[in-house]
């Protein structure tokens, strides 16, 4: 099968799902998706052990697509972007100080708290795994992720010093997550020293020039942008400077999400400000609207169809759910202690804690980042109880999470 039938295939299955969402289910757009794309998987799973012709067609169709690839190398640099380019700088910056602390300490607290509670769940059960796999488990899981996150939000009503909370740490804290899972495994397959002077190199060279490429590229960007007034070739520079950023920053090997949601911000705000006509905002805002839909309709999709591939046994079910326990366990306690020592600076608004703990979903990212693990004997057991994390969070999280703040609201 080609890419392009392959890509023809999924388009029509997002087609034909948004529309059914639409009609009837009436869900968020991204969890409505995914829940149908679940069903259809689940229906080809039952169906293929009736032993009814055509379903392992479908089971290689969609092991034939390499999500991590499509995701991590192609697909996140356009969602990113798309959700930096809404995030007003002056909302950030009066809410810099909890974004920066969840997104870099909430992130490290996290990945440690899972991982070793992780490690010793699977010791507990019988199963054998080094503790560096499940410190890779909590680097991938620890992140949310900001297509959910944002897709959710549109809905929820959140107070907007909490929006911009949650916005920013979600388009942060995924580049600091793949950094981490990065460097952890290159320590698990001996790519890289475990000596922390190595360690700090590493992640100071991918945060920081990450940040620095972005700056760069956006501000050459917004040059660019002052001196035409046409939004056709206005947009074309957005696109370009998404995927050329993206692209370079995988190239020199620093972190490509930081970069992009860097250029993201400059081109939405300095950029929009003084290099955009009122019609060019407009038509910069529609298009990118329209990108974001569609990857997000896709990227929903590949994720319920995956279900296909994904190899399950009783073992890997029950770290599945004894991951969703550890996950929440360890984002409330990895929001709950920063931002308790940051009340001595600083005042949250009621619910604060509880919000951003049911607000941290989890998606594509941590999919993508589990599929990217080499081959090894955790690699089955990781992926599972990631699929069983991402769902849970998907589903239960984001179709409750605006009763948790209307409760809080009242």
């Amino acid at each position: 099968m080609t890419i392009f039938q392959a890509a023809a295939i999924l388009l029509v299955l997002a087609g034909l799902a948004s529309y059914l969402n639409y009609r009837y289910l009436r869900l968020p757009s991204t969890i409505g998706l995914m829940v149908i794309a679940l069903l259809l998987s689940l229906g080809t799973v039952v169906l293929g052990k009736l032993g009814v012709p055509g379903t392992r067609l479908a089971a290689e169709l969609v092991g034939s697509i390499d999500f991590s690839e499509t995701l991590l190398h192609g697909m996140l640099a356009f969602l990113l972007f798309a959700g930096a380019l809404h995030v007003n700088l002056q909302d950030l910056r009066s809410q810099w100080l909890p974004v920066a602390v969840l997104s870099t300490v909430g992130v490290a607290l996290a990945t440690g708290l899972i991982g070793v509670g992780f490690w010793a769940a699977a010791r507990a059960i019988g199963l054998e795994i080094p503790l560096i796999y499940g410190l890779l488990f909590g680097a991938l899981i620890s992140p949310t992720d900001p297509v959910a996150v944002l897709g959710v939000l549109k809905r929820a009503g959140a107070t907007k010093s909490l929006e911009t909370k949650i916005a920013g740490e979600s388009l942060f804290n995924d580049g600091i997550g793949v950094v981490v899972f990065l460097t952890l495994l290159g320590i698990a397959t001996g790519a890289s020293e475990a000596d922390p002077a190595s360690v700090g190199a590493f992640l100071l060279r991918e945060a920081v020039g990450g940040a620095v490429l972005g700056g760069v590229a956006g501000y050459a960007v917004y040059r660019l942008l002052r001196k035409v007034d046409n939004y056709p070739v206005e947009i074309l520079l957005t696109l370009g400077l998404a995927a050329g950023t993206y692209s370079f920053a995988e190239y020199v090997h620093v972190s490509a999400p930081i970069a992009v949601v860097v250029a993201g911000m400059l081109t939405g705000n300095h950029g929009r400000e003084f290099g955009m006509s009122e019609k060019t905002r407009e038509h910069l805002d529609s298009f990118w609207e329209l990108i974001d839909e569609f990857l997000n309709a896709v990227l929903f999709i590949l994720i319920g169809v995956e279900l296909l591939v994904i190899r399950t046994t009783p073992q890997n079910i029950g770290m599945g759910a004894i991951a969703v326990v550890l996950v929440l366990a360890a984002r409330f306690l990895s929001v709950a202690v920063p931002m308790g020592l940051m009340k001595f600076k600083r005042t949250f608004s009621r619910g604060a804690i509880p919000i951003l703990t049911w607000a941290g979903l989890r998606g594509g990212i941590s999919i993508g980042l589990a599929l990217s693990l080499p081959p090894s004997p955790q690699r089955d057991l990781l992926i599972g109880a990631t699929y069983m994390v991402v769902i849970f969070s998907v589903l239960v999280q984001g179709l409750t999470l605006n009763r948790v703040i209307d409760h809080y609201r009242e």
